[in-house]
């Protein structure tokens, strides 16, 4: 069932904005045609917050990125600004990503926080960690690299947006985004599992030592 849902997440972002835009352009204005290109996307990202039934920071992050979505979209505009409205939401949460840094616990770390709770570890046992000077010093390189590969992937999509057609945009910027995603997502589990495993070799010779 995971893997359907995967593929069927590939399908809507990638295929739908694309699909809807193709068929409303002939009907309606570009600019009434792009409008309508964003529901896809965002009627699946509703469906997955209801499917799940639960708020946490990854939630209400997804919720924050469909408010202002909604916003841009309804705000209206030039063809060419329709098309990079989610280049500046991304900007916008780069710059969260990367603002975070001034507070206590930059904002990765809750992010993780919530993943590992649903992978059946307890918060408290998640936070207590947080006394460790690696791990601090961990979430905040891993929010750095997540603010700035944001900020890289809305400033490469708003160039695109202004040099591309509008159709092959549509196809062109989804697959930007997932690359620069995955990307991210896969330097952070490498990154992170060689983190742990400095840790755990760390704490083997320490525990030599003292004997």
């Amino acid at each position: 069932m995971g893997k359907f849902f995967v593929a069927l997440d590939f399908l809507v972002n990638l295929g739908g904005p694309f699909l809807v835009y193709q068929l409303a352009a002939g009907y309606m204005s570009e600019t009434a045609a792009l409008m309508l290109s964003s529901a896809p996307p965002i009627l699946w990202s509703i469906g997955q917050l209801i499917w799940s039934r639960k708020l946490d920071a990854l939630s209400l992050l997804v919720i924050a990125g469909i408010a202002l979505s909604l916003v841009a979209t309804l705000l209206g505009g030039s063809p060419r600004l329709l098309l990079i409205r989610e280049s500046f939401i991304t900007g916008i949460f780069g710059l969260v990503f990367l603002g975070s840094l001034l507070f206590p616990k930059p904002l990765l770390f809750y992010l993780a926080k919530t993943t590992v709770a649903k992978q059946g570890m307890k918060e408290e046992v998640f936070e207590s960690n947080w006394s460790i000077p690696g791990f601090r010093s961990t979430f905040y390189l891993m929010t750095v690299v997540w603010g700035a590969g944001l900020l890289c992937e809305a400033t490469l999509k708003i160039v695109l947006a202004f040099t591309m057609q509008t159709g092959l945009f549509l196809v062109v910027s989804p697959i930007i985004s997932y690359s620069i995603y995955f990307g991210l997502l896969g330097w952070s589990i490498w990154y992170g599992n060689q983190r742990r495993k400095l840790g755990e070799r760390l704490a083997a010779a320490a525990q030599t030592s003292v004997r």
